[in-house]
C-alpha cells in the first residue's frame, strides 16, 4: 500500500480560508521586529499567512489582518512588494 505525503495546509489571516502551504505569502516577524516576505518558509520568528491575490492583500491592509497576527505595525511597503510578486 503506497503512502501519500501529507500537504500542509495554512489558514490566510485575510479572508480566513485553509489553503496548501505553498499557495499563500508568509509574512514573519524576527525576533528583532524586522517585517520579512519569507519566501523559503523556514525564517525564525512569528509568522502569518496571506493568499496570493489581490483582494486577499487588501483585505488584509484594511482590516489590519497582519497587525493583529503578528502583534506589531506593518508598513505600508510589504503590501506594496506582496502585490508586485503576484
Amino acid at each position: 500500500m503506497a503512502q501519500t505525503k501529507k500537504i500542509p495546509q495554512r489558514k490566510c489571516a485575510a479572508c480566513g480560508e485553509h489553503r496548501d502551504k505553498s499557495e499563500l505569502f508568509r509574512i514573519v516577524r524576527t525576533p528583532e521586529g524586522e517585517i520579512l516576505v519569507d519566501d523559503t518558509g523556514r525564517k525564525n520568528g512569528r509568522g502569518a499567512y496571506l493568499c496570493r491575490s489581490e483582494a486577499c492583500i487588501a483585505r488584509a491592509a484594511k482590516t489590519k489582518a497582519l497587525q493583529r497576527s503578528l502583534k506589531v505595525e506593518i508598513p505600508e511597503e510589504i503590501f506594496d512588494g506582496l502585490r508586485s510578486e503576484i
